[in-house]
Order: C-alpha cells, then structure tokens, then sequence
C-alpha cells in the first residue's frame, strides 16, 4: 500500500501520520519527491482503514500495491535511484560503462585491460576472481589472489571494482569491493541475498537465464527488505531456442524494468551474445533504448584468455564502441 502526501505538509504531521502507521505493526518507505511524499506500507496492510487515512486533510491519496515486490516498485519510489560508486553517478539518466576481461588472470593483464577502458571512457573496471563455470575442469578463477590483483588495477587508475561473489562464506574478502556482482546462477541464491541485504555497498544483480523480469525483481526485493537498497538490475541474455548466439539478448526487458521499478538497468551484451563481433551493435540498441548502462568484456589478448575470449573485444575495438555509444548518448 502506498500512501501519497500533499505538497508541502508539515514535518509534525506526517511524522505523527508515520508514527501511527508504525504502531500497526508495519514498516514504512519513505520516498521524498520535489512536488510529494510518498510512503510506502511494508507488512500486513489489513490492519489499515483506507478510508480513515484517506479522509486525513495531510493525504492525497492512498492505493494499494498488488505486485509482490514492494521495496523496488516504482510505486513506492517514483523517482528514479541514483545509485554513487567511488564518485561514479549511475541512474536516472547518468549512465556508465563497466568494462574488464571477464577473468582476472595476471597482475600485467588486468592493470593493462583498466588503463586501456579507462582511456576509452570506463569509469568502472570489472574482473572476475571467483569465477562459475560449467565444466569443473575450465579455469574457475585465481580467487583471493585475483580480488589483490584488482586492488592494484584500482589503485593504478582510479576505476572502482566490480567483481562476481558467489558464496557467503568469501564475503568477508569483498570488504573492500566496490560493487559486488550477484550471477545469473545465483539470482536466486536467497540465502546469499538476504546477507547481500547487511551490506552497505552497491549489488549488481544479474538476471537469470530462465527467470521472468517479476522473478528478478523478487530477487531484488530480498535484498532490499533486508536493509540494503542500493540494488542494480542487469539484464545478460536469457536462454531461448536460438542456436546461432550463446543467449538472446531481452532489450524490451530495459524499458518494461523502468516502467516498474526505480532501480539502474544495466545491459551485458558480451554473455548475451557470446560473440565479440556482435557485441557492438547490441551496446548501441541497448543504449538506444534506455539502458543506464553497460559491463562489456574487455581483454587485450583474447584469442589466449583463459575464460569467454570469443565474446571479450580488444582495447581498441572497446574504444571504438564507446565513442558510438556516446553519440547516442547525445542524440538522447
């Protein structure tokens, strides 16, 4: 339930309006406007006589929510989230590019990979430490070592960190990660989310390769319920018959996750299509059409990388993308 305040109502008023709601049991979501306030009602709303609340002289109107996500629902928050990594504005129109190879492999790699994007216009390095794969005998990451690696790519250029977590039991080393990346396959690991949940930090939370829009935002929610609501979306790709590219790229997903949430979408293009040459043109659609960003896969030698060098670009072929991205950009 959500319950819309008039303009300029007194802080004593709808203080004593919070309070009262709180009283029944129910946690309340604050979402302060330039022209209203907006509370959002968490918990069982039975309790609530609409029509006592709406007859209140501080209150415009008072609705209730039917989707099941409540903390990301644009209903409860309309305008949209700026989410702030390392000085980095991403939302709400201030859009990002992520870029890195998808496996830290060396400390010469990935230092390399973050001068080359960073000139190019990244203002985010992305890298893999702990990494999921299919087989268990491909390279599944150096781990420890390749989150001290990043550290160091960090410190020669300036890019914050966004890396892949995919157990509860390694939180403790992403302490000092700047933005923590939830996977496709661990979307929903709810144990692992309810915990991302008590972290003071940015989760980029990627979409399952079989799950609804409804099902991440979800996934989202159990994040955001318990107290963590600086929460990314990514949409990578989602499996469909199509036996030419590695995933099918969802873009109507950008829009429709705008419509129904206040959240960052963000697109990866490079596991969605899961080759380079395609990648292009995929970043551009996806700027076009709405994305607040983009995590491309980054490597300067990807015919030897040790994990997805199909889809990874070169350096120069990432700086060319990333000057066309800004002539969309400007066009919008």
């Amino acid at each position: 339930m959500i319950v819309v305040l008039k303009h300029g109502v007194p802080g004593e008023k709808k203080d004593q309006l919070i309070a009262w709601l709180q009283a029944l049991g129910l946690r309340i979501h604050i979402s302060e406007g330039e022209y209203q306030t907006v509370l959002g009602l968490v918990g069982d709303t039975s309790a609530v006589d609409i029509d006592l609340v709406e007859s209140l002289d501080i209150v415009d109107s008072v609705k209730r929510v039917t989707e099941p996500f409540k903390m990301c629902n644009r209903k409860f928050h309309p305008e949209s989230m700026v989410i702030e990594v390392g000085g980095v504005k991403i939302g709400a129109g201030n859009f990002v590019m992520i870029a890195g190879p998808c496996s830290v492999e060396s400390e010469d790699q990935i230092v390399t990979v973050a001068k080359a994007v960073k000139e190019a216009g990244a203002t985010l390095m992305r890298g893999g430490a702990f990494k999921p794969r299919t087989s268990p005998y491909d390279f599944a990451g150096l781990k420890a070592e390749g989150l001290e690696l990043l550290k160091i790519a960090r410190k020669e250029t300036g890019l914050p960190i966004v890396t892949e977590l995919m157990n509860i039991n390694d939180l403790p080393l992403f302490e000092d990660v700047d933005v923590i990346q939830i996977g496709a396959r661990n979307m929903q690991n709810f144990d692992l989310l309810r915990e991302l949940g008590k972290v003071d930090k940015p989760i980029l939370l990627k979409r399952g390769l079989a799950n609804t829009l409804k099902e991440l935002l979800m996934s989202a929610e159990y994040i955001m319920a318990s107290g963590n609501e600086k929460v990314m979306l990514c949409e990578r790709g989602i499996r469909t018959f199509s036996d030419y590219t590695r995933n099918t790229l969802d873009l109507s997903a950008v829009p429709m996750l705008h419509e129904l949430t206040h959240l960052p979408v963000i697109v990866d293009p490079s596991h969605a299509t899961g080759i380079a040459r395609l990648v292009p043109p995929m970043a551009m659609a996806a700027t076009a059409c709405g994305a607040d960003g983009l995590i491309i896969e980054v490597h300067n030698d990807p015919i030897h990388a040790l994990c997805d060098g199909a889809q990874s670009l070169r350096p120069e072929e990432f700086a060319a993308l990333a000057h066309r991205v800004r002539a969309i950009r400007g066009v919008l």
